[in-house]
C-alpha cells in the first residue's frame, strides 16, 4: 500500500465509522447537530494523529507485554491536552460534547489504529495512517449530524432552513433517528462497495498478539473444529 492509499483507505474502503462500525457511542451522541460533530472529529483526529506518532516512535522501546498500558497513558495525555485546549478557547463546544470530550481516551479507533497500524509501522506511515482514519471519522459525523440536524431541527450550522424550519421530524434529533440514519449510511456504503469492505479475514496472520500467545489461540480453535 503507497502512502496516497493509506491516506485516502479510512474515507470509504476502511471508514472507522460506516465500514469497521468503530466509535459508535460517540457518533449516535454528538451528530444531533453539525458543530458538534465536527468538533468530536477534529478533537479525535488530534488525538489520533500525535498517538500515532508517538506509538510508532517508540514502536521498539515499548514492552509487547504492557503496551496497551502504555498506549492508554499516551492517549490520555494526549486527550487531556485537547480538553484543556478546547476548555479554554472553545467552552461551548466543550459544554456541547460532555463526557464524549474525555471518552475518547477509549474510542476504539484510536487504540485500534495504535495497535493495528502504528505499533507496526514509521512514524510517517502513521501519521498518514492518522490523517485518513480522522478524516473518514470526520466525514461520518458531519454526514450523519447534517441529515439529523437539517431534518430534526431545520437548520444546518444554526442557520434556519426556510420551509423545513417550519416542518422538522424531531425524532431525527433522537436516539432512534440516529440509529436510523447510522443504519441507512451503512447500508449505503456496503451497497457502493458491494459488500466488499466488510469482508476481511481475520487469523494469527493478522492478529497483533500472535507473537504474544504463541498462536496458541488459533490451535485452540483449530482443535474445537
Amino acid at each position: 500500500m503507497n502512502k496516497r492509499q493509506n491516506l485516502l483507505k479510512g474515507i470509504i474502503k476502511e471508514n472507522p465509522v460506516l465500514v469497521l462500525v468503530l466509535g459508535t457511542c460517540p457518533t449516535l451522541a454528538v451528530t444531533t447537530n453539525v458543530m458538534s460533530a465536527l468538533g468530536m472529529g477534529a478533537a479525535a483526529t488530534v488525538v489520533l494523529l500525535c498517538s500515532n506518532i508517538v506509538i510508532s516512535a517508540l514502536r521498539n522501546v515499548i514492552p509487547d507485554k504492557v503496551r496497551i498500558p502504555c498506549y492508554i497513558v499516551l492517549i490520555a495525555g494526549f486527550v487531556t491536552m485537547v480538553q484543556m485546549l478546547v476548555k479554554a478557547f472553545a467552552p461551548a463546544l466543550d459544554e456541547a460534547l460532555g463526557i464524549y470530550l474525555p471518552l475518547i481516551v477509549v474510542n476504539c479507533i484510536i487504540l485500534g489504529r495504535a495497535e493495528m497500524f502504528a505499533n507496526k509501522n514509521k512514524v510517517i506511515d502513521s501519521a498518514i495512517d492518522a490523517v485518513g482514519m480522522g478524516a473518514g471519522f470526520t466525514l461520518a459525523l458531519l454526514l450523519m449530524a447534517t441529515i439529523r440536524e437539517v431534518l430534526g431541527n431545520g437548520t444546518w450550522l444554526g442557520i434556519e432552513i426556510p420551509i423545513l424550519a417550519d416542518n422538522n421530524i424531531s425524532i431525527m434529533t433522537m436516539a432512534p433517528g440516529g440509529f436510523l440514519v447510522f443504519g441507512i449510511l451503512i447500508a449505503i456504503v456496503n451497497k457502493i462497495s458491494g459488500g466488499k469492505n466488510a469482508k476481511k479475514s481475520f487469523g494469527c496472520a493478522g492478529c497483533p498478539s500472535a507473537e504474544v500467545c504463541n498462536k496458541a489461540a488459533c490451535g485452540e480453535k483449530e482443535e474445537a473444529k
